[in-house]
C-alpha cells in the first residue's frame, strides 16, 4: 500500500502487454569453455523482467510466442551474453566467457552467490538485497534494521526503536560497519531508525556468535553492511515513493570497468504538518498538531563508486551525509475539582553526520589478497529541551478542618499541596574520527589459509551541556550536610524532618574534550578439508584502548582475545537430508564503553578497563531439498569488566561514579527454519529463547544510573531483556508480476521487579 499509486500506474501501463500471447522456454546458462552450469546467473528478457538460474543453470523465461526476441544473461566475472529466441524452439543454451585475458597466470574470480546472504552456523546470519527488500521496505520508514530485527538472536526493541539487544547484550554494545568503516552513531531520530536505506544496501551480515578474529570493537554483535555497487554496463534509475519518504538511485557506468551510484532519501512530513495546521480552524479536534514546532525530517544521500583497473586491482569508495531532527512546543493549564495542572514543554533535536571511506583490493599473486581501507567522519548532535509540570492539589474542607490549626503556623501553607517536576537538558556533542586498516590473506594450499591485519581508530569527543531535574527522596536519607542546607533554607521543615518526602534540585554539566586511540592487530589460520567435510579457524586478536582528556588520561592494559571455531559435515545426500553440519566455537571479545569516552577529570578514574565477554556457541544445521533448512544454535556468554555508572545525587549536583567490575550471564537458544528464494514462496520462521541477568557490585541503593541502570548489588533483568522472540517472514509470488510480503512478530514483555516488604503511602 505504501507504493499503491506508482504500482497502479505501472499495472495500467502493462495492460496492452497482457493480451499478447506468450510462452515459457527453458534457458540454460553455462561456462562456454568448461560447460559447467552457472547457478545464480541473471537472465533479463526483452521486457525487462529478470530470472535467476537454479543449481543446474536453468530458468524458465516467458517470451512472446509469435515473434523472435533477444534475451541476455549476466554472471559475476563473466562477459554479458545474448541469444536470439525464435518461435518453435523450447530449449536454448547460452555460454558465457570469463571477462579479461588470461596469460601465464590464473585469474581468480571471487563473488558472493547472487541473491544470497552469507550465513555461517555458530558465527553469523546474513540477508541479501532481495531479502532486505522483502522485509526492510515495509514500515513507516524503510529501514535495513527492520529486516535485521526479524533474525534469530535479536531481541525486540519496539516499533520506533532500531537498537535491538543482540543475544541478551546491551543495545549499545552492537557495532555497525559499512564496507569496513565503523560508524559511531548509525541512527536517525536518536535511535528510531538506522541510516541504512535498504536501497543502498547490497547485503548485510549480523555476526553474533564466535566470529572471526578479523573483527572486533563489540562484545555483543557486529552488523556488517555492504553498500550496493553500481552497474558497470548499464545506466539505471530507480524511484520509490511511499507514505513517509521518497528514495532514488541513479547508476552510471564507467567504461565497462566500474560505475558511480547516487542514492538519496527525503521524508516529507513538513508539508503534511503544515497542511494539518491550516486545517485546525475547521477541525479543532486535531489542534494538538500545533504543538509540532519542527516536523520530523530525514535528509540523507550517499555516493558509491567502484572501478576495476585490472582483473587483480579494484578500488571502491563510499560517501554518506545525513541529517534528521524534530521539535515540539506546548503549554497547558487547567483547574478542576481542586486540582490545578500547569505544563510547559519544549524539545528541539537536530542531528548531522557524514563520512567518506575508500578501499583497495589487490591480488599481488593468484594466491594472495591485500586489502586496505581508510575513512573519516563527523557526527554533530544538538538537544535543547525543558519539561516543566506544576501540579497543585487543593485540600478538601475535611482535611482543612482536621489539620488547619496544626499547620497554620508553617510558612508557605496555603491549603494546597504542590508537586513540581522540572527537567532541563541542553547538550551539544560532536565526534570526529579517522580510521584505517590493512588485511592480508595468503592461500597456502591444501585448504590452509593464513591471514593477518592491523587497524587504528582515532576519535575525538566534545560534549558541552546542562542537565537539571528535581529529585524525590525521604528527607532522612539525605546526607547531614544536605539536611542542614535545606533546613537553613526552610526552617519550618525541622519538626517534620523524619516524615517528609522532599524534592531538591540536582544537575550535571558535562565539559568533555577527549581523544580515544584504539589499536588492534590480529592473526589467524583457516582450514577447509577437500570436499568441505571439516573446517575451522584459530585466531588471536589484540585490542588496546587509550583515552586522553583535559588534564587527565585513562590507560588500559592490552587485552588478548583468542578465538577458535570448527565445522563438521556429518551427512551429505542421504535420502531427504542433503546435508547435516555441526559447529562449535569459543572466544573472547572486547569493546570500549561509550560512557567512558565521555569521562572527565572530576570522575577520578585512575585506570580503565574495556568491556569483556567470553562467548561459546554450539550449533547444527539440516538442509533438505527445495532450499529448506533448519538451523539450531545454543550459546552461553559471560560478561565481565563491564563499566557502569551509579550516580551520587546531592542537593545541587549529580556525580557519576564509574566502576569497571560489572558482570552478566546470558544463555539462550536460537532456531531458524528457512526456505531460500524460489519461484512461488520463501521466507523464514525464527524463535529465540534468552535468559540474561546483570549485576553492578558497587551499584549501592541508587535507583538511577548511566549505562546499565543500577539495581543495587544484586542480579537483575535489564530493561531491554525479552525471554521470548518469535518472528515469521513470508513472501508469496502468485505470478511473476505480483509479490506479497508479510511479517509477524511476537515478544515477551519487559521484566518487572518483584515487590518485597510492605507497601506504604504518605499524605
Amino acid at each position: 500500500m505504501n507504493k499503491f499509486l506508482p504500482a497502479a500506474v505501472f499495472l495500467m501501463a502493462l495492460v496492452p502487454l497482457v493480451s499478447l500471447p506468450a510462452r515459457d522456454v527453458e534457458i540454460t546458462v553455462e561456462d562456454a569453455d568448461l560447460g559447467l552450469p552457472l547457478e545464480g546467473a541473471v537472465i533479463r528478457s526483452g521486457d525487462g523482467r529478470e530470472y535467476i538460474c537454479d543449481e543446474d543453470g536453468k530458468a524458465l523465461v516467458s517470451v512472446p510466442a509469435d515473434r523472435p526476441t533477444v534475451i541476455q544473461a549476466a554472471y559475476p566475472g563473466y562477459e554479458t551474453g545474448r541469444i536470439a529466441v525464435t518461435p518453435g524452439e523450447e530449449r536454448f543454451t547460452l555460454g558465457l566467457r570469463l571477462a579479461g585475458v588470461m596469460e601465464n597466470r590464473e585469474l581468480v574470480i571471487e563473488a558472493e552467490r547472487p541473491g544470497s546472504g552469507e550465513t555461517k552456523t555458530g558465527r553469523s546470519v546474513g540477508v541479501s538485497a532481495r531479502e532486505i527488500a522483502q522485509s526492510g521496505e515495509i514500515g513507516i520508514v524503510e529501514d535495513l534494521m527492520t529486516a535485521i530485527k526479524l533474525l534469530p538472536g535479536v531481541g525486540y526493541a519496539g516499533v520506533f526503536n532500531a537498537q535491538p539487544s543482540i543475544r541478551g547484550g546491551d543495545p549499545g554494545d552492537m557495532t555497525a560497519a559499512l564496507d569496513g568503516y565503523y560508524i559511531e552513531n548509525p541512527y536517525h531520530w536518536g535511535g528510531g531508525f538506522s541510516i541504512f536505506d535498504p536501497r543502498m544496501v547490497e547485503s548485510a551480515r549480523l555476526s553474533h556468535g564466535v566470529f572471526s578474529s578479523r573483527y572486533g570493537h563489540t562484545i555483543s554483535g557486529l552488523l556488517e553492511v555492504s553498500a550496493k555497487k553500481p552497474s558497470p554496463a548499464h545506466t539505471e534509475f530507480e524511484l520509490s515513493v511511499n507514505t513517509s519518504a521518497a528514495n532514488f538511485n541513479l547508476s552510471v557506468p564507467l567504461a565497462g570497468k566500474g560505475g558511480v551510484l547516487f542514492m538519496g532519501r527525503v521524508t516529507y512530513y513538513d508539508p503534511v504538518v503544515w497542511l494539518a495546521k491550516q486545517m485546525v480552524p475547521a477541525f479543532p479536534e486535531i489542534e494538538q498538531i500545533n504543538r509540532v514546532s519542527t516536523a520530523p525530517y530525514i535528509r540523507s544521500g550517499a555516493v558509491t563508486a567502484a572501478y576495476r583497473f585490472r582483473p587483480d586491482l579494484e578500488i571502491q569508495a563510499t560517501g554518506f551525509f545525513g541529517a534528521d531532527g524534530a521539535g515540539e512546543r506546548y503549554d497547558n493549564s487547567s483547574r478542576e475539582n481542586g486540582l490545578q495542572s500547569i505544563s510547559d514543554v519544549y524539545n528541539d533535536y537536530n542531528n548531522f553526520q557524514g563520512f567518506i571511506t575508500a578501499g583497495l583490493s589487490w591480488n599481488p599473486r593468484s594466491d594472495m589478497l591485500l586489502k586496505t581501507s581508510a575513512g573519516t567522519g563527523i557526527h554533530l548532535m544538538k538537544i535543547d529541551g525543558v519539561n516543566l509540570y506544576d501540579i497543585s492539589k487543593y485540600f478538601s474542607p475535611e482535611f482543612n478542618d482536621r489539620y488547619a490549626n496544626m499547620l497554620a503556623d508553617l510558612p508557605g501553607f496555603d491549603s494546597a499541596y504542590r508537586f513540581t517536576t522540572e527537567r532541563v537538558y541542553k547538550e551539544e556533542t560532536s565526534t570526529a574520527n579517522v580510521q584505517g586498516r590493512v588485511d592480508y590473506d595468503w592461500d597456502l594450499g591444501n585448504g590452509l589459509l593464513a591471514a593477518a591485519g592491523a587497524q587504528e581508530l582515532f576519535s575525538r569527543f566534545i560534549d558541552q551541556g546542562n542537565y537539571r531535574l528535581l529529585m524525590e527522596t525521604p528527607f532522612s536519607s539525605l546526607s547531614e550536610a544536605d539536611q542542614q542546607d535545606l533546613l537553613r533554607r526552610k526552617p519550618f521543615l525541622f519538626p517534620l524532618r523524619d516524615y517528609l518526602i522532599v524534592h531538591y534540585p540536582a544537575g550535571y554539566e558535562p565539559r568533555v574534550d577527549n581523544q580515544l586511540f584504539s589499536t588492534s592487530v590480529y592473526a589467524l589460520a583457516e582450514y577447509r578439508s577437500p570436499g568441505g567435510r571439516f573446517g575451522g579457524e584459530l585466531g588471536l586478536r589484540l585490542d588496546h584502548f587509550y583515552l586522553r582528556g583535559d588534564g587527565f588520561s585513562i590507560p588500559t592494559a592490552p587485552v588478548l582475545n583468542p578465538r577458535i571455531s570448527a565445522d563438521l559435515n556429518v551427512l551429505k545426500d542421504r535420502g531427504v537430508v542433503q546435508s547435516l553440519d555441526f559447529s562449535a566455537g569459543t572466544g573472547l571479545f572486547s569493546s570500549m564503553n561509550s560512557m567512558v569516552t565521555m569521562a572527565e577529570e572530576r570522575f577520578d578514574i585512575p585506570e580503565g578497563k574495556p568491556n569483556r565477554s567470553w562467548t561459546s556457541v554450539l550449533g547444527g544445521k539440516l538442509e533438505f531439498p527445495e532450499g529448506l533448512s533448519l538451523n539450531v544454535e545454543g550459546y552461553y556468554k559471560y560478561v565481565f569488566d563491564r563499566a557502569y555508572f551509579p550516580v551520587e545525587t546531592g542537593v545541587g549536583e549529580m556525580k557519576p561514579l564509574p566502576h569497571f567490575d560489572g558482570e552478566g550471564r546470558v544463555w539462550g537458544v536460537d532456531l531458524m527454519l528457512q526456505k531460500v528464494q524460489s519461484r512461488y514462496w520463501d521466507g523464514w520462521l525464527s524463535y529465540s529463547l534468552s535468559w540474561a541477568k546483570y549485576r553492578d557490585p558497587q551499584g549501592g541503593s541508587s535507583s538511577m544510573g548511566y549505562s546499565g541502570g543500577n539495581r543495587g548489588d544484586g542480579w537483575y533483568f535489564p530493561s531491554y531483556h525479552r525471554f521470548h522472540n518469535l518472528n515469521l517472514v513470508f513472501n508469496f509470488r502468485p505470478s511473476r508480476r505480483i509479490s506479497i510480503y508479510a511479517r509477524f512478530g511476537l515478544a515477551s514483555g519487559t521484566q518487572l521487579s518483584r515487590i518485597t516488604g510492605p507497601i506504604t503511602s504518605y499524605p
